[in-house]
């Protein structure tokens, strides 16, 4: 267990720590939404996680440490909705993953969601958190799923949106297998390869562009987005310099290490998002053992913006009924048990 160093960066606004609201459009598969700033923000912290990396983050409330994850092109900020509702029951913790704002850390090779993982335990240990909750979304919920298989000992309970496991395509059964394969081959080719070559050619624009042409099945994606949009998606894009060109954009994670995480999950997933997700959402349903599904019918990828207050009641009802605890009724002792809903 390490020992970090806290610091406490007073009067730093939600507002701030968020860039500018255009980014929030972005949490790595794109969608649409805003949210406010709150009216009283809390103080924002930085911890020394060991090999010098610090991270900032916020706290506040008491009880369970839930701990939220972030997607790319994005921050601790995409949270900050969240965190109040969530604080009047459990100690509720979001934080800005390795090089996302405002954390300022020295660029290194092999960056990918591995090493977010490895983070968020290396977090949880300097904080003195013990077993957690982690909520995720997007590339912050793979970085959760990470955590899950390499350190299953820090997991209380795990609520994934959309976790991009983009290698889960490659190896799905039956009559979904050459479907899986072939979308697999195409996010790889039209979207990885020409993301990589772009980035490793020091070309931010064009990079994101893959990307975003991609997800939207859009050639002009990109291009139809504001002149400030593009400006402030680009500069929140430095985690991508390193995983484009010396880092992996999806790590592989394989069936059998699925299949061995025993903490309770729930799996979050949007009607209308990308079809490519709704089958990795589907294989880790298959996959886990001890597992719930909601879906969504209104929302797609940004479903925490598209439908916030039904993802919270979702997530504190799952919560409360695998027995965690809140600090505001703690009668909530329903037991255990687990159910598909495709609402």
């Amino acid at each position: 267990m390490r020992d970090g160093k806290e610091t406490i960066v007073p009067q730093i606004s939600v507002g701030t720590i968020r860039v500018v609201i255009v980014t929030i459009l972005l949490a790595l598969l794109l969608g649409h939404g805003v949210a406010l700033p709150n009216a009283e923000a809390p103080i924002i912290r930085t911890v020394d996680i060991g090999h010098g990396i610090t991270l900032h983050y916020v706290e506040v409330g008491k009880g369970t440490p839930v701990i939220f994850v972030h997607g790319s092109l994005s921050d601790g900020g995409y949270w900050a909705d969240q965190i109040g509702p969530f604080a009047e029951h459990y100690r509720v913790i979001a934080y800005s993953r390795r090089y996302n704002y405002p954390n300022i850390n020295p660029a290194r090779s092999g960056y990918s969601a591995v090493v977010d993982a490895e983070d968020l335990a290396a977090f949880i240990h300097a904080l003195h958190l013990g077993k957690v909750v982690v909520i995720g979304h997007s590339y912050g919920a793979l970085t959760a799923l990470f955590l899950a298989v390499k350190h299953p000992e820090l997991v209380h309970a795990l609520v994934l949106a959309e976790p991009p496991a983009i290698s889960l395509l490659a190896h799905l059964p039956g009559d979904k297998a050459q479907t899986g394969k072939a979308t697999f081959e195409d996010i790889q080719r039209r979207m990885v390869a020409p993301m990589q070559q772009a980035f490793r050619r020091g070309d931010r624009d064009a990079g994101i562009a893959a990307f975003i042409d991609y997800v939207f099945n859009d050639p002009h994606g990109w291009d139809n987005m504001s002149e400030s949009a593009r400006q402030e998606t680009l500069r929140n894009a430095h985690e991508w310099d390193l995983m484009m060109t010396t880092g992996i954009l999806f790590p592989n994670i394989e069936p059998p290490a699925i299949r061995k995480i025993t903490a309770p999950v729930l799996l979050l997933s949007g009607a209308k998002s990308y079809p490519f997700l709704g089958l990795i959402t589907e294989e880790l349903a298959r996959l886990l053992p001890n597992r719930e599904t909601i879906v969504l019918p209104h929302a797609g990828h940004q479903m925490w913006y598209q439908a916030p207050d039904v993802c919270r009641k979702d997530v504190e009802t799952f919560l409360a009924r695998i027995a965690i605890q809140s600090s505001a009724a703690s009668g909530l002792n329903a037991p255990a048990r687990f159910r598909v809903d495709a609402r």
